[in-house]
């Protein structure tokens, strides 16, 4: 399920919610605004996957209250007005190419926008801001038409996401059969908001940052077919496979943007570092499990199966959703301080593009987390409907 089919859906009031919200209300996750302030301090201690036991509480008995809280930056800045603005051009974008028809107010009330601007704090450009809100919202409703759709015919998923790469990586045909393809291309809005937002974003980044998003994109298609084999076949799903398509369906298309919209460019050498790429994939896979909690308490009673971390692991470890909420978690919070370590690490030797770089994407998980603890859309009170 993508950000924005949570988002959309419609919000509910009931004690898992409550519990959730109580949960995570506490946004002092302690973690360090930038990473100038961890270089300084990273002096003992294990890090790196499988070390948070070394780190955070053990386990806890069922009758015990969980005591995790997510460890996650502040948002570096919170412009309203320049959200406002971003928002305001993003649904005019969609109702241009014609997705999400008949929702439009819906995905105002979301507010995309302001978690653009949240995210990318080093941009106070509205048409950059939008460049990147395009790209988001266009990816996201690869999943919520085709995936996450009542009325999708399954059969059809893989056609559907074949051709949608066709639109990502521009399928070169001969001449006779053009008008074929473009005549799909027509009649398919989630194909005209995928050539239409990479389009706009060459406007404002370079040839080898568009083939970034194209890659990441290409990846995430992969986990929406995987998403579409599970719901056929209603089987439970291991955490760990769960784990391995949040690394493929996640936020880092999102994230890989931290320099485009800032305006400078990551050469592509210091990209490409492996130890950089593990820094990057961690993060995508940290800011779309505070999309798992958040907005767990709107699936929880929709009567079908859920694909959140928390319910994943409920099923596996055979324990309640409370207990798995804290689990989940802990898992969350073994990403982030290995991200805080490596990355610090690497702006301690890096050029000052990649300290830059690394800096943008902590300040993103931070303006991941600012948007979701703060959206009406997860936190409505009994008898609103944002």
């Amino acid at each position: 399920m993508s950000l924005a089919s949570r988002a959309l859906a419609r919000p509910r009031v009931h004690d898992l919610a409550t519990a959730v919200t109580t949960l995570l209300s506490n946004q002092d996750g302690g973690a360090p605004r930038d990473l100038s302030a961890t270089r300084h301090r990273l002096t003992t201690g294990p890090t790196g996957i499988g070390t948070s036991s070394l780190r955070v509480p053990t386990r806890r008995r069922s009758n015990e209250t969980p005591l995790s809280a997510l460890y996650c930056p502040p948002a570096v800045r919170d412009d309203r007005v320049l959200g406002d603005v971003v928002n305001d051009r993003l649904v005019e974008w969609a109702a241009e190419v014609g997705v999400y028809p008949g929702r439009l107010e819906e995905v105002r009330t979301a507010n995309f926008g302001r978690l653009i601007m949240l995210a990318h704090p080093e941009s106070d450009d509205p048409d950059r801001l939008l460049a990147a809100a395009k790209c988001a919202l266009a990816e996201w409703s690869v999943d919520d038409h085709y995936i996450d759709n009542d009325a999708v015919e399954p059969q059809l998923i893989g056609q559907r996401l074949a051709i949608a790469h066709a639109a990502l990586d521009p399928v070169q045909l001969p001449v006779r059969y053009v008008p074929d393809y473009e005549e799909q291309v027509r009649l398919d809005p989630v194909l005209r908001a995928l050539r239409s937002s990479l389009a706009n974003l060459g406007r404002y980044a370079s040839v080898t940052q568009v083939a970034r998003l194209q890659r990441e994109l290409s990846v995430m298609l992969v986990g929406y077919g995987q998403e579409a084999v599970w719901r056929g076949a209603g089987r439970p799903v291991p955490v760990w496979e769960y784990l391995m398509h949040r690394h493929e369906n996640g936020f880092l298309p999102c994230i890989v943007l931290v320099d485009a919209v800032a305006g400078y460019e990551l050469p592509a050498p210091e990209f490409a570092d492996h130890r950089v790429r593990r820094v990057c994939t961690m993060a995508g896979s940290a800011a779309v499990l505070v999309n798992d909690l958040y907005s767990m308490a709107k699936e929880a009673d929709t009567g079908g199966q859920n694909f959140n971390l928390p319910a994943v692991v409920a099923a596996e470890e055979g324990c309640s959703l409370r207990e798995a909420i804290d689990r989940s978690v802990e898992i969350h919070n073994e990403l982030m301080h290995t991200i805080e370590a490596e990355a610090a690490a690497l702006s301690a030797t890096g050029s000052p593009a990649l300290r830059r770089f690394l800096a943008g994407v902590w300040a993103w998980l931070g303006g991941g987390r600012e948007w979701h603890a703060t959206s009406a859309r997860y936190h409505s009170r009994e008898g609103e409907h944002t």
